[in-house]
């Protein structure tokens, strides 16, 4: 399905004098309302991510869950991210809940972020003989979008960023050509992107911090989060009443090591969620590194043709999307399974010392394959054996980029005054 690019555009902020009688609250930025909802399987489903496994799950270690924020700036205009503990989102599924998000809550689907964790124990929603699942975890996320709208209050936002090691680059090369085997040379993204939600006593009511590493710890046949449903475990543990959403980053060539025990996730987890209490300056009596984010709220959603390298093979309409906070922080969203490079290359690319910072995830709004650089497609590898890929698409995918983050830009005029 392709996407005409709809830019929605604040008209500029108009400064106003709050009467003296005014709360405290009602002279807060944002509204945000958070929601979440368990969406592990109630019946044995085939699980995603590795074809070998072809029995059914046949317990739970963890639960899976469908997690919302919904932000609302002082134009009010809104926008859903939307974080889920599956393999993936698939085209129909991000259709489904689309039309019923705006049917129901009047959101577009430039304003509907959908991003998968990846991980490989979840179920795999889209077979025939998954039908009811796939209708009841529609409903299950256009019910946590309602519910995180009915729960909209004034907040204050801010980003901040921290780095973890968990993710090691999985591509070795060798006598014979790129081999799947931790490289500690190869490019990684540690960063740690924080965005958090804080009610009007400074408390937080949710935290969306991203990372850019397969969830592959483990691949047995249990239905469970990996070390990103740690992380959000353990950060909701000792942040009682607060909601943590992971966000995939570009992950595509990156592991976890060491894997293939339960022990390991769980050190990833901890060790995710540690850099994201280091990001958020837990215990720190000065708060020096907290970007405070204002709006508006722009956003914009379109689609690039991606081109095979075969005949008779239809392009591929790739999603882009990007949501501008202000001239604070610029989320940029690509959909699949995308390699790290692409990460590295926008953040070095679009960054800029005055703001807003960049943030780039993966896993969004759309899977199918491998989203290969060409440095990736080109020396070869599992990652590019994916899809026969043009060399150019990395070129298309990085000016689609550009080209909707420039319409997205904030003048002077139309900040609100501080």
């Amino acid at each position: 399905m392709r996407y005409t690019i709809v830019v929605a555009i604040v008209i500029a902020a108009v400064a106003r004098t709050l009467p003296a009688d005014e709360s405290q609250e009602s002279a807060l930025p944002w509204k945000a309302g958070v929601a979440s909802i368990v969406i592990t399987p109630e019946r044995p489903l085939r699980m995603a991510g590795y074809g070998g496994r072809t029995d059914p799950a046949d317990g739970t270690v963890q639960d899976l869950f469908a997690k919302c924020v919904t932000f609302e700036d002082q134009q009010g205009q809104r926008v859903a991210v939307i974080t889920l503990d599956l393999i993936g989102v698939l085209a129909e599924l991000r259709s489904a809940v689309v039309e019923q998000v705006s049917e129901k809550y009047k959101l577009p689907p430039q304003a509907v972020l959908m991003n998968a964790s990846h991980t490989h124990c979840g179920p795999a929603y889209g077979r025939d003989d998954a039908k009811d699942y796939f209708e009841q975890l529609t409903q299950k996320i256009v019910r946590v979008v309602g519910e995180s709208i009915e729960r909209l209050q004034p907040v204050t936002l801010s980003y901040s960023v921290a780095r973890a090691s968990v993710a090691m680059n999985r591509r070795t090369p060798s006598a014979t050509g790129v081999v799947n085997h931790p490289n500690p040379f190869g490019p990684v993204d540690h960063s740690v992107p924080v965005l958090s939600v804080r009610h009007a006593d400074g408390e937080l009511q949710a935290v969306i911090f991203g990372y850019a590493c397969h969830n592959t710890t483990m691949g047995f046949l249990k239905w469970y989060g990996d070390y990103a449903g740690y992380a959000q475990e353990y950060l909701e543990a000792d942040h009682p009443g607060m909601t943590a959403l992971f966000m995939m980053g570009c992950g595509g060539d990156q592991n976890p090591y060491p894997r293939s025990e339960l022990k390991f996730a769980k050190h990833h987890g901890r060790t995710l969620a540690t850099a994201v209490e280091a990001a958020l300056e837990v215990n720190q009596g000065t708060l020096r590194h907290q970007r405070p984010v204002n709006g508006p709220l722009r956003f914009a959603l379109d689609t690039v043709d991606l081109n095979f390298a075969v005949k008779n093979r239809p392009d591929f309409a790739y999603p882009v999307q990007a949501i501008r906070f202000g001239n604070d922080v610029t989320l940029i969203a690509l959909g699949t399974e995308v390699v790290v490079d692409y990460s590295l290359r926008l953040k070095s690319e679009l960054s800029r010392p005055e703001g807003p910072a960049i943030w780039v995830a993966g896993y969004s709004n759309v899977y199918s394959g491998y989203i290969p650089s060409r440095r990736v497609l080109l020396e070869g590898g599992y990652e590019a054996r994916s899809r026969p890929w043009h060399p150019d698409l990395e070129e298309r995918i990085v000016k689609k980029v550009h080209d909707i983050v420039g319409q997205l830009k904030v003048t002077r005029d139309e900040r609100p005054e501080d």
